[in-house]
C-alpha cells in the first residue's frame, strides 16, 4: 500500500491510497484538481472515495471526481453524489486495500465517521480520522457535543498503538502550543513542538502520527489522567467534563 498526502485549500489534507496495481481510493477530497493531477502523474485509477463528514472542505471535489472517473463514493451523508453510507451497527466497506471498518465517531459533527484498516503482514494499520482526531488535537464541536466526541476519541484510542493516524488538517503546531498552555513544564511536549516546527519549515507534513503517540501527548486523549485533572482543578469530574473544559479553552485560544 502506498499513501500519497496531498494538500488543498488552506490546510486540508487529501489522501490517495493505492494498491500494487494502481487501484486507488481517495479520502476527503476537498478539491478535485490535486487528485486528478496525482492520478495522471502516477498512472493511478480512482475507484473509491471515502468521506469522513459532510463539511464542504472535505467533499468539495467529489462531484467532479465522480463524473470524471466513475468511482464509487461512500460517506456518512446521503445526497446525489453519495452512493452509500454507514449503518447504525458496525459496518465495513470493501476497498482496493482491503476491508475497512467504518467507525461511528460523532462529536465534531453528528455524522462524523473514521475509517480503520487493520494491520496486515505487509503493512501497519491505518485510520483516517477526518476532523475527529488531529495530531495532538481534536475537532471543534459543530453539530455534535462534548460527551459524544470524548466517547469517539476513546474509540480511536482503543485501536492498536502502532496504527498510523491520517487526519484532515495540518493543525499540529497550534495544537502543541495549546498543550503547553495546559502543561507548560512538559518537556516532552515542548520537544514535539520543536520537531513539528522543524518539519513544517522544511515543507514536510506532520502526518502520519500514531495512536500510541497521540495517547502519550494529546491532552484531549488524556482528559481522564491525573496530571490533566490536576491542572484544571477537576479531580473528581467525569472525564468527558474534563475534556469539555479542554475543548472550551482551545476554542478561546
Amino acid at each position: 500500500m502506498e499513501i500519497t498526502i496531498l494538500t488543498a485549500l488552506q490546510d486540508n489534507y487529501i489522501y490517495l491510497a493505492a494498491d500494487h496495481t494502481g487501484n486507488t481510493l481517495a479520502v476527503d477530497p476537498a478539491e478535485s484538481r490535486p487528485v486528478l493531477d496525482c492520478l495522471k502523474r502516477k498512472n493511478l485509477t480512482l475507484s473509491l472515495i471515502l468521506t469522513t463528514h459532510s463539511h464542504a472542505d472535505h467533499t468539495g471535489g467529489i462531484e467532479t471526481l465522480k463524473r470524471k472517473t466513475g468511482c464509487r463514493v461512500f460517506g456518512p451523508h446521503i445526497d446525489s453524489i453519495i452512493d452509500s453510507g454507514p449503518k447504525p451497527e458496525p459496518h465495513k466497506i470493501d476497498s482496493p486495500l482491503g476491508l475497512f471498518q467504518v467507525l461511528l465517531t460523532p462529536g465534531h459533527t453528528n455524522d462524523s465517521v473514521c475509517y480503520y484498516l487493520p494491520a496486515s503482514t505487509s503493512s501497519a494499520g491505518v485510520v483516517f480520522t477526518g476532523d475527529t482526531l488531529f495530531v495532538n488535537g481534536c475537532g471543534r464541536l459543530f453539530s455534535g457535543d462534548a460527551q459524544s466526541l470524548w466517547q469517539s476519541l476513546r474509540t480511536l484510542a482503543a485501536l492498536p498503538d502502532e496504527t498510523l493516524v491520517y487526519c484532515g488538517h495540518e493543525y499540529a503546531e497550534e495544537n502543541y502550543r495549546f498543550a503547553l498552555t495546559i502543561e507548560p513544564d512538559n518537556t516532552a511536549i515542548r520537544t514535539r513542538l520543536h520537531e513539528t516546527q522543524q518539519a513544517l519549515r522544511k515543507g514536510l507534513p506532520t502526518v502520519p502520527s500514531t495512536i500510541g503517540r497521540e495517547k502519550q501527548f494529546n491532552p484531549f486523549l488524556r482528559a481522564d489522567t491525573t496530571p490533566i485533572r490536576r491542572v484544571l482543578s477537576m479531580p473528581d469530574a467525569p472525564a468527558w467534563e474534563v475534556f469539555a473544559e479542554l475543548r472550551k479553552r482551545k476554542d478561546r485560544m
